[in-house]
């Protein structure tokens, strides 16, 4: 069995330049009728044009498409290249008959009958994890950012952790799964992060020599074959020198999916700002912070969060993201409503599955295919 390149990952993160920043969009592939999913990845990869076939990746189902920003050399730079290639994508789909949707699952398509892609990585996926990848049919937003030094970069993840809940109920889209309301926030969360190996919030490893260790343990173990077989809400990206925040469901609007970057982007740097400032950090025990992705799972920016700052209390989703707005300077402006609590108001009044997933879509159709963006409301 090949061991990982450590050698070369600490190099490529010595190499890297704090704040560039990539953006990693996942849609699903629908029939423009029904809305079901429908498996043409292949069709749309192979009839791409060379200018959006460069931002083009499969994920795990054909019934995904998955647009990358590439590097972008900072955050608006980052922004206007996944712009132009959202714009390409929907008018390609377009072209094909075909729609494309942004929700954290489908609400009905049923995962058992999804075919997976045809790569070696993804055969891979499918052969060792059986079940848990089929049933894997989720959508999420995935952020890169350069962090210099990979010691560092570790640290900038421990530190990330207490973090990442709020960010999860933020960024919640997914109410329904198998054909049913499921009565939470993030229903994708559940499905994948409940379900595959090395996956949610990791420990705090403190160093890279401690990150490496476990890493080497699972290669040595037949655990893993390759890197990206860690699946974890947060990771120092050995391939990219960045740090990549996994814990966000896709967004329905394009409006939203920037909003929610932008705040990503600020979390990952006021971290490394942390760092290097050795500011003091109580980190909060595993089983407390799995207590507030549970939370938002459940009842993402409508429920409460503990803060960890004043032990036994709970604040509002909205003052805990108020909060990570301060410490990070970010002050983006986010919508009254995220992308589940809408779909959650139109659920309470009876509005069918059908029709709340239609809206979405027309959502989704009305900002990313276009330069004009939306926070929601």
């Amino acid at each position: 069995m090949s061991p990982i390149d450590f050698d070369r990952s600490e190099a490529v993160f010595a190499d890297s330049v704090d704040a560039t920043v990539g953006i990693e969009e996942e849609f699903q592939i629908l029939d423009p009728t029904t809305l079901a999913l429908t498996p043409r990845f292949e069709e749309l990869r192979d009839t791409a044009d060379p200018a959006l076939a460069d931002h083009i990746t499969g994920e795990l189902i054909k019934s995904e498409i998955e647009i990358v920003s590439g590097r972008g050399e900072d955050l608006a730079d980052a922004i206007a290249r996944q712009r132009e290639a959202r714009r390409r994508l929907f008018a390609h789909a377009a072209a094909h008959d075909v729609a494309l949707g942004a929700t954290g699952t489908h609400p009905w398509s049923d995962y058992r009958e999804q075919e997976f892609i045809d790569t070696e990585h993804y055969r891979r996926v499918a052969d060792s994890l059986q079940y848990v990848a089929k049933r894997n049919n989720t959508f999420s937003l995935h952020v890169h950012v350069g962090v210099r030094g990979i010691d560092r970069a570790v640290r900038v993840c421990d530190r990330l952790r207490p973090v990442l809940p709020t960010l999860l109920a933020l960024s919640a889209s997914s109410p329904y799964l198998d054909a049913r309301d499921a009565g939470l926030h993030s229903a994708r969360t559940q499905s994948f992060t409940k379900s595959f190996p090395r996956c949610g919030v990791p420990d705090a490893f403190g160093s890279w020599i401690a990150f490496r260790d476990y890493l080497d343990l699972l290669r040595r173990t037949g655990s893993i074959v390759e890197y990206t077989q860690v699946w974890w809400s947060v990771r120092p990206h050995l391939t990219f020198g960045t740090v990549e925040v996994r814990i966000c469901d896709a967004q329905i609007t394009a409006g939203e999916s920037e909003a929610l970057t932008t705040l990503v982007t600020a979390c990952v740097l006021a971290a490394a700002r942390d760092v290097d400032e050795g500011v003091p950090f109580d980190d909060p025990a595993p089983r407390l912070v799995e207590e507030n992705v549970w939370r938002a799972i459940r009842h993402g920016m409508d429920g409460e969060l503990i803060d960890f700052e004043r032990g036994a209390e709970v604040i509002p989703a909205r003052e805990a993201v108020e909060r990570l707005q301060r410490w990070s300077g970010c002050d983006v402006a986010f919508g009254d409503l995220n992308g589940a609590q809408r779909q959650r108001r139109l659920i309470a009044v009876g509005t069918p599955m059908e029709e709340v997933f239609a809206h979405t879509v027309a959502e989704t159709r009305a900002t990313y295919a276009s330069e004009a963006v939306s926070c929601g409301s």
